[in-house]
């Protein structure tokens, strides 16, 4: 037996995944057991768990695989301090004590974080390579293009190669500052948003505008090649020598200074984010065209942060030259533990990969999972009373009917998911039909921004009869942005329409029908869907049947358990307290379902402000 952990830890989202003889064992993320959202601790509550599940110790593990190279990270660091002195020497001395208390000493920081008990060799991988490990190994692929994309890693900001067999190759490279995960970060921070964890927000508040800052943005930030290479004019741009990201520069181009978190949006923000989404696309189009044309390759793979910008993915699905895609469900940093071990077993120990037409990612369901007589104690704690099924197709009619209903519910079973998306398995269910259930879950259940649109759930093999996704193509890790076909749409009057383009209250925007799903239907017509299907997620494709059964429609409202600025769920305690306090109407907590009666809703009152004031809002 040959046990690989991979570790990623100090930047953004740390996590720890474990490779025994190969197959992918156990991942998850700090954040999930310390209640702290993108952790960026060494992560050794994740590095416990993936050894308790796979009944190892630290002293069985053979490799321990690093996700880069910290002494190459932090050479960046000082030629940059350098190349801006003494600008950024604010930024400088903030960033050592970190450095020099636990970076630089990583390896001993490493055998500490294990108890000082292993004897297992330390592997430092690149950054990038970790990335495009974590894309091309675990893919249904034999061979694809990679690409790789994020903010920065050591040096590299992108990278595209070849992956063959159990070989990776990265041949071309782009080296920081010049970074299109930056540049995107940088409207992120302008907007209001909170760099690293805002940028979905941005994605999601693009579709309320107009591209029209696109020519400016090309014009004077950033130079876009024909065949996708960019240049940034960094006179624009702080985040090199100070602690913000944009210039004063910027602030003068884009007319004015940067929103306040919070403050209400205006109609210029949600244009910003039009155009740097739109620029962003175009980079990646043109990006994927020249891989294509470089590498002669049918698939392509991707990773690192930017391949989370599931808008961007679905239209190089769409439009791009290959005839399939495949992205790692934990495209950031978290990921890069995957990859990093997976690197060891494939690049450097030389074994064999077989892919046999799907991914070997097993739907992304790496993590805790507990069994319906452990959930039963947990409730009991909490003095909690639920009914107990022991026949699933009586649950699943159960819970399907309460959904047909109108009724929020609470949703865990099986592994926990490793990566950013609740994928079914820590996820909160509603009807896509309502035409209320989009602004009732934002306000009274997530307590987030009004704008933001809700994933559908849809059967696989009846995705193609609601949105425009090619049927030979699937979305298993809800990492594709497809339209609602036009049959399925609602005609809006264009005097409608009229009023909705400039009315600052978003929420009226949203709450225009647009289609049969309008909980799942953004304003421009698109979606984030993830396609289900038997395999991957057994009981949840049986309740997506039951509830097609019941309505005719084979789609769900899927978003992530949790509140805004909390990681999503793990354990049953952690859901029984999210469910208390907001306004969820049902827990399923595996065999068990807890409804929420007047009691409980007067106790979740009670409860509420406590609950929300753990996390601190993104």
């Amino acid at each position: 037996m040959v046990a690989i952990l991979g570790i990623s830890a100090f930047y953004h989202d740390s996590a720890a995944a474990l490779v025994v003889d190969g197959h992918v064992a156990a991942a998850a993320q700090e954040e999930r057991f310390t209640r702290i959202k993108h952790d960026p601790a060494f992560p050794s509550r994740a590095i416990d768990y993936c050894l308790h599940d796979a009944g190892l110790r630290p002293t069985d593990l053979d490799y321990v695989a690093f996700y880069d190279k910290p002494f190459t990270k932090f050479e960046r660091l000082l030629e940059t301090y350098l190349a801006y002195a003494p600008a950024g020497f604010r930024s400088f001395r903030l960033a050592m004590p970190l450095w020099l208390k636990d970076k630089l000493q990583m390896r001993r920081t490493i055998r500490r974080g294990l108890g000082g008990t292993t004897r297992a060799r330390l592997v430092f991988t690149d950054h990038h390579e970790s990335h495009a490990a974590s894309a091309f190994f675990p893919s249904p692929f034999a061979d694809a293009a990679i690409l790789t994309l994020d903010g920065v890693g050591e040096w590299t900001t992108a990278a595209f190669g070849v992956g063959q067999g159990n070989r990776i190759r990265l041949t071309d490279h782009v080296a920081f500052p010049h970074s299109l995960g930056l540049l995107y970060s940088a409207f992120t921070y302008y907007c209001g948003f909170k760099v690293n964890s805002g940028e979905y927000k941005l994605m999601g508040l693009a579709p309320y505008g107009r591209p029209i800052y696109r020519d400016q943005i090309l014009e004077h930030l950033i130079d876009l090649k024909p065949d996708g290479s960019f240049w940034l004019d960094m006179d624009y741009f702080q985040y090199c020598q100070g602690l913000t990201m944009t210039s004063e520069r910027f602030h003068r181009l884009l007319g004015g200074p940067p929103r306040a978190p919070e403050s209400p949006l205006e109609q210029r923000h949600m244009d910003l984010a039009a155009s740097i989404q739109d620029v962003t696309e175009e980079a990646v189009l043109r990006i994927g065209r020249h891989i294509h044309e470089r590498t002669g390759m049918k698939n392509l793979v991707l990773a690192g942060g930017v391949a989370l910008n599931c808008v961007a993915n679905g239209r190089l699905l769409r439009e791009g030259p290959f005839d399939d895609l495949w992205i790692q469900p934990a495209a950031g940093d978290a990921g890069g533990a995957l990859g990093a071990a997976l690197f060891v077993w494939h690049q450097l120990l030389d074994h064999p990969r077989r892919p046999e037409g799907r991914d070997s990612q097993q739907a992304s369901l790496l993590g805790p999972r507990f069994s319906t007589d452990e959930i039963e104690r947990a409730l009991g704690r909490h003095g909690a009373i639920g009914r107990r099924f022991d026949d699933e197709a009586e649950l699943l009619e159960h819970v399907a009917a309460l959904l047909a209903e109108g009724k929020i519910v609470g949703w865990f079973h099986g592994r926990m998911e490793f990566g950013p998306r609740a994928l079914g398995a820590r996820s909160i269910l509603g009807d896509p039909r309502s035409p209320a259930m989009q602004a009732t879950m934002n306000v009274k259940i997530k307590f987030r921004e009004s704008f933001r649109p809700f994933a559908p759930i849809v059967l696989r093999e009846r995705a193609a009869e609601w949105f425009d996704l090619d049927p030979g193509h699937e979305s298993p890790y809800m990492l594709i942005v497809a339209p609602v076909r036009d049959d399925r749409r609602v005609p809006v009057d264009s005097e409608t329409l009229a009023v909705m383009e400039h009315d600052p209250d978003l929420r009226r925007r949203v709450n225009v029908v647009r289609s049969e799903i309008p909980a799942v239907t953004h304003v421009d017509y698109s979606a984030r869907l993830q396609t289900v299907d038997a395999d991957r997620h057994p009981r949840l494709y049986r309740l997506l049947e039951a509830f097609e059964r019941l309505t005719g429609c084979p789609v769900l409202v899927n978003t992530s358990f949790n509140v805004r600025g909390e990681p999503i769920v793990c354990t049953p305690e952690d859901a029984y307290r999210c469910f208390l306090a907001t306004d969820m109407d049902a827990l399923v907590l595996e065999d068990i379902v807890v409804a929420k009666d007047e009691a409980a809703r007067e106790a979740g009152l009670e409860a509420r402000e406590a609950y929300l004031a753990q996390f601190q809002l993104d």
